[in-house]
């Protein structure tokens, strides 16, 4: 169990955690290939595999990679807002988010800790972004990774020690690993099962039995 009596803050990663993949899927690989066909003149299989070819050459441990503007640039497609918010119609929510962030908000202050640029988040969190006294995005407020640098960072500027954040998110190194080297208390999210560790979740109903009374 987690020391009740040191908590204040719980932090959530967002894609994975409380949001599936299906509005990122739909930027990155239907709308982004689908302008990108049209300004060339080719069809869209083309277009998906010229796309995922360039995105293969920045690699996921660059920022360029995240960053949705940079991609719209570098492809020549102009300014991304619109297309951002024509996919929202794809953010899907995991079944038991709401009902955990109403039954966490009364007792303790619920935080965003993603990896997601602002522009992404804006769209991620559209219908539970009231729940969160703050939100942060490695990407845009730091120009990094998650790493434990950003953890340390984000409870310095909410005032709070690590040993009083519970962190949640699905990713081992940038959601379990990196917030622990701080001391921060994380758990891993798990939701296809495929580990056993005492840390693990299946689901973040297990989170609110793991800070019950």
């Amino acid at each position: 169990m987690v020391n009740l009596n040191e908590v204040e803050v719980v932090s959530f990663d967002v894609e994975g955690t409380l949001v599936t993949s299906d509005f990122s899927y739909a930027v990155w690989f239907e709308a982004i290939p689908e302008h990108y066909a049209e300004k060339n003149g080719i069809d869209f299989e083309l277009a998906r595999k010229t796309v995922e070819a360039e995105y293969g050459k920045v690699g996921d441990q660059r920022l360029e990679w995240y960053d949705v503007r940079y991609w719209f640039d570098k492809l020549g497609l102009g300014i991304p807002d619109q297309v951002m918010k024509k996919c929202s119609s794809r953010v899907c929510y995991y079944p038991e988010v709401k009902e955990v962030l109403t039954s966490l908000s009364g007792r303790y202050k619920l935080v965003v800790a993603s990896g997601s640029t602002r522009d992404f988040l804006h769209h991620l969190l559209q219908d539970i972004e009231p729940y969160f006294t703050r939100i942060f995005s490695s990407l845009t407020d730091y120009k990094q990774l998650k790493t434990s640098e950003f953890y340390l960072k984000m409870c310095q500027t909410m005032g709070v020690k690590p040993g009083q954040v519970v962190h949640v998110g699905d990713n081992w190194q940038f959601d379990f690993v990196a917030p622990s080297e701080v001391g921060i208390q994380a758990f891993y999210l798990d939701r296809k099962r495929q580990t056993k560790y005492r840390r693990s979740l299946t689901n973040l109903v297990e989170l609110t039995a793991q800070l019950a009374d």
